[in-house]
């Protein structure tokens, strides 16, 4: 089991052969921000989205578990009488047959048909009439998820903030609000359920029941059962609505994890007790999980600094932003601690050798 760990001074990387004691590889990307990574089981690659100072944004590919990596690609870019630019990439999904998807900020979508050579923009995302409607989150107006439907590979789904979550049944060529029922903030209350401008933080499919997704707001924890035409929320027995990440479980559609924090304006955990929530009946039930992670915590897990490996039992892995990074190979009952003081944690991906 590889861990990668992205920080805003490089890819900090660890392996372990029991998924409790991790032994740390050399890093990779040093100096450069890794805001995301993937693998690619299929040709054996792992990309990271880079986003750099000095050489701007780019996704990396690396085809011996980041020992290597290559330059990126080339048109990851907006046309040069754009009103917008691209200033970091946030979000990359390997899709099969060399096809990958990539989220950027200012938010919009990318594909490339052979496996990150080349890129050309989704332009009928941005395209789209609310689209005068995305704003900036406090990270920046970014594209920060792409998934692909497990029952239709036309299907697409992105979520942005402040745009929301938007869904394409024709692999890209239009696409259609899929946020009903999902609160916006910081709005008059006459406006509180718009056909688009939600912040939304992170959407996660349930893969083995068709339709199920589950999504993290800035509002709440939301699940739909009907392929996002409508949500609801399944918070309330959560400490808190606010928070970012979110996994769902490999197998079973009614288990998945989130991480709460305190509120908007306290960005730390509830009462500073480090701990990932679990429900086990879709989110009518919601249950602290906390076992050897630390109290006295401040500090945040971003939305994509929290992922699981699809095993059995599945694992779960997240970094904060203090330089923490926890483990559990039981579904979140017990954490270790794989690493401490290191810089910044923006992602975290687990990858299977």
């Amino acid at each position: 089991m590889l861990l990668m760990v992205g920080t805003v001074k490089g890819l900090i990387r660890f392996q372990s052969d029991d998924r409790r004691r991790f032994k740390p590889l050399s890093p990779a990307l040093t100096g450069e921000p890794v805001y995301h990574s993937a693998y690619d089981a299929e040709s054996r690659t792992l990309y990271a989205a880079v986003n750099s100072d000095f050489y701007g944004p780019s996704v990396r590919r690396s085809h011996d578990f980041g020992e290597t990596w290559d330059t990126g690609g080339q048109g990851l870019q907006y046309d040069e009488d754009d009103a917008e630019r691209v200033t970091r990439v946030w979000s990359i999904r390997p899709a099969g047959q060399g096809v990958l998807y990539a989220g950027v900020e200012a938010s919009g979508l990318f594909r490339s048909e052979d496996g990150g050579d080349t890129w050309h923009e989704i332009r009928a995302l941005r395209e789209h009439p609310t689209h005068a409607t995305w704003g900036e989150g406090a990270g920046g107006k970014c594209l920060h998820t792409v998934l692909v439907d497990p029952f239709d590979g036309r299907r697409l789904y992105t979520a942005c903030s402040t745009g929301g979550v938007y869904r394409s049944d024709d692999g890209g060529a239009s696409w259609r609000p899929s946020n009903r029922n999902i609160r916006a903030e910081h709005v008059p209350e006459d406006l509180l359920y718009p056909e688009a401008g939600q912040c939304v933080h992170k959407i996660a499919f349930s893969p083995t029941r068709p339709g199920r997704l589950w999504a993290r707001s800035h509002s709440g924890v939301y699940r739909s059962d009907d392929g996002g035409d409508t949500w609801e929320a399944i918070d309330a027995t959560l400490p808190s609505d606010f928070g970012f990440p979110l996994v769902t479980h490999p197998r079973d559609p009614e288990r998945a994890f989130v991480i709460p924090l305190a509120s908007d304006g306290e960005r730390w955990f509830p009462g500073q007790q480090a701990a990932v929530y679990r429900t086990d009946d879709g989110g009518r039930v919601w249950r602290p999980l906390s076992e050897g992670l630390p109290g006295g915590a401040f500090s945040v897990v971003l939305r994509d600094a929290f992922s699981g490996d699809g095993e059995s039992p599945q694992g779960l892995y997240f970094g904060t932003t203090s330089g923490s990074v926890y483990a559990s190979a039981d579904e979140g009952e017990v954490w270790t601690t794989v690493a401490q003081e290191l810089p910044r944690v923006l992602s975290v991906t687990v990858v299977a050798q």
